[in-house]
């Protein structure tokens, strides 16, 4: 079909010589009709079948010919982009709760999809006429934020969106790319390393701004998962001149009530203070506000929202203090420190806890926090020493994760504090020894899982040893195969022959 026919189906033929009126005088006779079809979804989607055709058929030429100046166009295309994302725009949530039926997005697919492919076309044209930068470089950098924000809400597997949907939004953005020359999203939003300010992170934010308010960001469900997507293609330098405007809507996510929001914001704050420099977040007391923020989470019964809080806190930690292990036996010394704070909140909560997902949590992240603050850890060692106790006597099938990760915490422990640990010795020693003879009668347990706890056990009974200057050995060798297997004697045995840790 030819534009001459496309313009009288539309109703829209002129009586110019030309086939083609302005394009600054066309567009806005189309944005017309489809913002008046706007409740009919199926001449909705035929008005943006026959938008798509024009774009395909039209002379690029005339597509972006700025006969009435550059500023004009882009407003012509401008309103005309607004138009047909809002006609694929996603339903409102009318309460707080963030989350609507699947059947309130039905239609959102095939509508997305018709969008993405008109979009498509245009940009498509656009890269095939190669406008030269200046006038025409700043009319894609106006297009390109709605544009990117469409096609990123409709990119995710999500309730509104179809395998269909997703492939037409990924080309979508695919063609954006192409039409700036950028090489990837991350160049899109920040800009290339040339210098040159092409980035449009700017642009997404004014557009994204309106919606990430405290009373209205829960409105509607993309408008959260779009700004994190956008943060986290964010990183170092680019992220700090746009942190006034990052960190607001990640603290509302982290400060939700719902557990899925609260990691989400956790790992937008994660991301900002692996991008973010020191100085930086020091700043207006923004560490503080994050670290405050992050410190409440622990007191949290969900382990979906503990692991990425301890590990963001991990990072955080290095913003305020040097760690303690880099200061050496002199930072036992010291004045207990933020890294001290989160470590006796781990421990208490660890001592008490019952939920298996909790306590793996808890154990796989004690190890990383002991290696960190160092010979610090005697400051704790009465804490560690029941945890220590208390999760070795809990089996957890089958791999036994928690009992492997609180091995590696006690020879952490030891290493670090070997000069204390010699009158702990004996109550450590009989929790191990119990340890190495349950676990070599759980005929449950897989065979390499056995022989890595069993490993373990006795890498801790050989560090034993060693602090208490070989005054296990002899203890050891009158052990004989009537209390125990030939498993148990043969790890005992590999400590009586070592003479070192």
């Amino acid at each position: 079909m030819n534009v001459s026919s496309l313009l009288q189906d539309l109703h829209l033929s002129s009586s110019s010589p030309s086939p083609l009126p302005p394009i600054t005088e066309l567009l806005p006779r189309l944005q017309q009709q489809l913002i008046g079809a706007a409740g009919d979804s199926s001449k909705t989607r035929s008005l943006i079948g026959r938008l798509e055709q024009l774009f395909q058929t039209a002379d690029p030429d005339r597509l972006f010919s700025p006969e009435s100046g550059w500023a004009e166009l882009r407003s012509t295309y401008s309103s005309l982009i607004g138009a047909l994302v809002d006609s694929a725009a996603l339903p409102l949530c009318q309460d707080d709760s963030g989350s609507l039926s699947a059947a309130s997005y039905q239609s959102v697919p095939s509508r997305a999809v018709a969008v993405s492919s008109a979009l498509t076309a245009l940009l498509e044209q656009w890269a095939g006429l190669g406008v030269a930068r200046g006038g025409g470089d700043g009319l894609l950098l106006a297009l390109a934020p709605p544009i990117c924000v469409f096609a990123v809400t409709h990119f995710q597997a999500q309730p509104w969106s179809s395998s269909a949907s997703r492939a037409a939004a990924r080309r979508l953005q695919e063609a954006l790319l192409r039409a700036g020359g950028w090489r990837d999203s991350a160049v899109l939003l920040t800009g290339d390393d040339e210098g040159e300010d092409r980035g449009i992170l700017g642009g997404v934010l004014d557009i994204l701004q309106p919606q990430l308010t405290k009373d209205s960001w829960q409105r509607c469900a993309a408008v959260k998962l779009v700004f994190s997507w956008t943060l986290l293609q964010v990183t170092r330098p680019s992220l700090s001149p746009h942190l006034p405007r990052l960190l607001p809507p990640s603290l509302l996510f982290n400060d939700h009530y719902r557990p899925e929001n609260v990691v989400l914001g956790v790992c937008c704050l994660h991301h900002i203070v692996l991008n973010t420099p020191a100085a930086d977040l020091h700043q207006f007391n923004t560490a503080e506000v994050v670290y405050q923020a992050l410190f409440k989470h622990l007191s949290t019964g969900e382990a979906a929202v503990v692991q990425p809080v301890l590990s963001c806190l991990l990072d955080l930690l290095l913003v305020f203090e040097k760690p303690p292990s880099s200061l050496g036996p002199s930072s036992c010394r010291r004045k207990p420190s933020r890294h001290d704070d989160v470590l006796r909140l781990v421990l208490t909560r660890m001592e008490a806890e019952h939920k298996v997902a909790l306590r793996r949590v808890y154990a796989a992240a004690l190890p990383l926090y002991i290696h960190r603050v160092g010979v610090s850890v005697c400051r704790h060692l009465q804490r560690v020493e029941r945890v220590v106790l208390g999760y070795l006597e809990i089996n957890d099938p089958p791999e036994e994760t928690s009992r492997l990760k609180i091995l590696e915490a006690l020879q952490g422990t030891i290493r670090a504090a070997w000069p204390r640990m010699e009158r702990r010795v004996h109550v450590l020693l009989r929790s191990l020894l119990r340890l190495l003879v349950d676990v070599s009668q759980d005929s449950q347990l897989h065979d390499s899982v056995r022989q890595q706890v069993m490993e373990q056990t006795t890498v801790c009974i050989r560090l034993l040893d060693a602090c208490s200057h070989g005054t296990l050995q002899p203890l050891l060798q009158q052990v004989d195969s009537s209390c125990c297997s030939a498993e148990v004697l043969g790890c005992l045995a590999a400590v009586t022959m070592t003479t070192e840790p």
